[in-house]
């Protein structure tokens, strides 16, 4: 195994204080590896990075149209959001549609990203609830195809319906048997798959075209709702939506806990997937967006992409004290 490599570098003055080392896979519409970074075959959990690929069997199968679903909450069933109203209100409305209620979802209460939100729970004397969780769009999409299969509602267990379908479409898109899975923070399960393999997966989606099967159009509608959507895939500040904005929509971008990221670029057929080794997430959103600029699809001069690949570090006075790089490796 080849042992991960500097991706991310954090300068203080003139010293290299601090290096977040990874690997990164960039896929064709082969699934073959174009450039590669550590160990391509290194086996990660790919945490919310994988949420495009749950979504897809509540689409392919039929139960998006059947309950209506649009662009937005597509793309809400790909997120991992802030909790600001413009998130919980559209999962509250599409949930409400469908009979459920808050108690139905299995995600687990979470206090909400979002401070204007925060602060009205406070002042309110609530607690957070289960719509607030960064993960409940893509419940709410768990929960769309739960009551489309008329399965039972314990749809985060293994052998539910809801999660084989989920594992099967995993497998068959990554191209690999998935060596197993970890639970996730929101309680679903969360399957392994190598860098390569979530690489190739996010090709798939990159060269899939409408009128080429329900796969296919599934993967169409899901991208491009995220690429239409950014703002409801992560929030305001957040580097997911920051980065798919200075790309004018060109491309889908989605990070996941413990530092991984994804990537789908359909103008050039690639498909790209990394994970920092040590979970950092400004060690990710360096290395994702020095890829971009790399593969020519995020403008380095963009200030949305200097925020991540030339970030000033700044001390409690405001005095820049230092900067976050891509290592040499990404340059």
């Amino acid at each position: 195994m080849t042992n991960p490599i500097p991706m991310a570098e954090i300068w203080r003055g003139p010293f290299l204080e601090s290096v977040h080392r990874g690997h990164a896979v960039v896929c064709d519409e082969r699934g073959e590896i174009v450039e590669a970074w550590g160990d391509p075959e290194a086996i990660v959990l790919p945490r919310s990075s994988a949420k495009m690929l749950q979504a897809l069997p509540m689409v392919e199968s039929g139960a998006a149209d059947a309950a209506g679903l649009d662009a937005e909450q597509l793309a809400l069933s790909c997120a991992s959001h802030n909790g600001a109203a413009i998130h919980i209100d559209r999962v509250t409305e599409w949930l409400s549609a469908l009979g459920f209620c808050d108690d139905d979802l299995r995600c687990g209460p979470q206090e909400p990203g979002d401070r204007a939100v925060l602060e009205a729970l406070i002042r309110a004397h609530e607690a957070p609830c289960q719509y607030h969780n960064n993960c409940s769009g893509k419940h709410a999409g768990f929960l769309t195809l739960t009551k489309h299969l008329r399965a039972g509602p314990e749809y985060v267990d293994m052998d539910h319906p809801v999660q084989r379908a989920v594992l099967g479409a995993f497998e068959e898109v990554t191209g690999e048997e998935s060596p197993g899975f970890g639970i996730d923070g929101c309680s679903a399960p969360n399957h392994a798959a190598s860098l390569h393999g979530m690489a190739r997966a996010m090709a798939f989606y990159a060269v899939a075209r409408e009128g080429q099967g329900a796969r296919e159009n599934a993967a169409v509608r899901l991208r491009e709702a995220m690429t239409a959507h950014p703002e409801l895939v992560a929030g305001e500040g957040r580097a997911c939506t920051r980065l798919m904005r200075a790309m004018g929509g060109k491309v889908a971008v989605k990070t996941g806990a413990e530092a991984y990221f994804v990537a789908i670029l359909p103008e050039k057929r690639l498909g790209v997937a990394l994970k920092i080794m040590d979970g950092g997430t400004r060690g990710a959103e360096c290395a994702i967006a020095s890829i971009l600029v790399k593969l020519g699809v995020l403008d380095p001069a963009h200030p949305d992409a200097q925020r991540y690949i030339n970030g000033p570090i700044l001390n409690r006075r405001g005095l820049e004290t230092g900067r976050i790089k891509p290592a040499a490796t990404l340059c």
